[in-house]
């Protein structure tokens, strides 16, 4: 789960989220935030732990995407089969997209130290690993799902990639195992965009570790090895994908994240986010709770938020230029409505204007202005 934000304490966020467990931040779910950083609703739910779906489904909103039980077991049964027997088949892939000799490579499993599967405690032990690699002195060794941490708005998240390489090439390579097909030797592209986004979560995390370590940080490779069924089968087929771009771009997002401990400082004190069966609270005191942190909606969050539905019919319910696009929102900054465009631009005369909206609604003026000018020459 995240660590408390820097300044809120533990219970303020377990009264925000009612009895249910928090849910742990992972790399989807850094992503998607850091897809839409100017989301605070986002990053206050995440930091808390809030079970979205269920809020959105306390509300009315029931989310409409999201992973099928059948996938979550198809994609565990596939990574099981790549580690199988020591690791044979992901050491085959690394032999044959590296070209290292990696068949006498041992590996620690991190799901568990000693029998004990805390989240600390893993961390700790795998900082200690990757310390001793990053230092030359464990140049065989493979770990199965290492702990990382990653400061997110003011909060730390344990992070768990499916593995990580010895040293290949002078580098480490991390490892994501889907279970999406590569057909003919390609997978779609959107599948291997949204593992190169979560690789990349990865990616950022252990080079800051190597960086306070000091040892340097481009001692993680650019590329990942992507590994995941061949054609129609489970025969596993691997490939190294760049990582680059998606790592550069979630970096300089993370680091726009407003701090939340100062977002949930600013929510009234009755505000919560209980979901629970067991919860008294009405779906309108969730759905105020819910509105009194900003969003920053857009069509696109529909794709991968699951508070995207209740978001769309409050931007809808106020005319929020956002509803119609990022696009639409970035020419508008300052509007709260497309009401009081359209009215401005109806009849602009008489009309007070809000000295933060002046230089907007002038320009749309202009652009209408404009647009009347051509469609009367076209005529």
């Amino acid at each position: 789960m995240p660590l408390p934000p820097s300044g809120v304490p533990e219970d303020r966020l377990a009264r925000l989220r009612g009895p249910l467990p928090p849910k742990p931040y992972d790399a989807r779910k850094i992503t998607a935030l850091t897809t839409n950083p100017g989301c605070d609703r986002r990053a206050v739910l995440d930091a808390a732990g809030v079970d979205k779906a269920a809020l959105a489904r306390r509300m009315g909103f029931d989310p409409r995407f999201g992973q099928s039980p059948f996938a979550i077991t198809r994609g565990l049964a596939f990574e099981e089969l790549v580690k199988r027997d020591g690791h044979a088949e992901l050491f085959r892939l690394l032999r044959q997209q590296t070209g290292a000799p990696v068949a006498e490579a041992a590996v620690t499993d991190l799901n568990d130290v000693g029998g004990n599967a805390s989240l600390a405690v893993r961390q700790k032990e795998s900082a200690r690993l990757i310390e001793r690699m990053a230092a030359g002195d464990a140049d065989r060794l493979i770990l199965d799902h290492p702990v990382l941490t990653l400061e997110v708005a003011g909060g730390t998240a344990y992070l768990e990639p499916d593995a990580l390489t010895h040293r290949v090439g002078g580098r480490f390579h991390l490892v994501e195992i889907k279970s999406f097909p590569a057909i003919d030797g390609v997978a779609d592209p959107l599948d291997v965009a949204q593992a190169a986004k979560q690789a990349a979560v990865y990616a950022i995390a252990l080079r800051r570790a190597f960086a306070a370590a000091g040892h340097d940080p481009d001692l993680v490779a650019d590329q990942f090895l992507l590994v995941c069924p061949k054609d129609f089968g489970n025969r596993p087929y691997g490939r190294l994908v760049d990582l680059r771009q998606e790592r550069d771009t979630i970096a300089f997002q993370l680091e726009r994240l407003r701090r939340t401990a100062d977002l949930i400082v600013s929510l009234p004190a009755e505000a919560t986010f209980d979901a629970s069966d067991e919860s008294n609270r009405s779906a309108d005191e969730l759905a105020s709770s819910v509105s009194a942190l900003d969003a920053a909606y857009s069509p696109g969050c529909l794709s991968f938020c699951e508070m995207a539905r209740f978001c769309r019919e409050e931007a809808e319910r106020c005319a929020l230029p956002a509803r119609l696009g990022s696009g639409m929102r970035n020419v508008m900054p300052g509007l709260d409505s497309t009401r009081t465009v359209l009215a401005h631009l109806g009849d602009a005369s008489g009309q007070a204007v809000d000295p933060g909206q002046a230089e907007v609604l002038d320009h749309l003026l202009r652009a209408e202005r404009l647009r009347r000018s051509r469609q009367g020459n076209a005529a």
